[in-house]
């Protein structure tokens, strides 16, 4: 870990933390291909309400995304197919949560970096 240094080249001068960043090659992989997934606005917003309720069923997904059933549940499969969610089913129901919680970390810094603007 190295500090941040102030430079004029650096946005973030007069900021005094520590920062560590990815250095592995299958790291770099398994972020860079979590993140595209996360990129598309439906999943991320998807995200946001799982975020926030901790589990949801399918339907209810539906009614707050505001999207056709087919078209949430082709986005939960990618999602889950990346490992950031994970499903249970209860009869013919079936309920999705963020699988990592890391995930909610960051889910949180998206939300500081984006929404906390002055």
């Amino acid at each position: 870990m190295s500090e941040i240094q102030s430079s004029p080249n650096n946005p973030r001068t007069g900021v005094d933390f520590v920062e560590t960043f990815l250095t592995n090659d299958a790291d770099i992989d398994q972020a860079s291909k979590s993140l595209k997934a996360m990129a598309h606005p439906l999943r991320l917003k998807i995200l946001c309400i799982l975020g926030r309720a901790g589990e949801i069923g399918v339907q209810e997904l539906v009614d707050r995304v505001g999207t056709s059933q087919s078209n949430i549940s082709q986005h939960l499969s990618t999602l889950r197919d990346k490992g950031i969610l994970d499903c249970r089913k209860d009869a013919n129901k079936v309920y999705y949560h963020i699988r990592d919680p890391n995930i909610l970390k960051l889910m949180t810094s998206l939300r500081s970096a984006f929404c906390d603007r002055p």
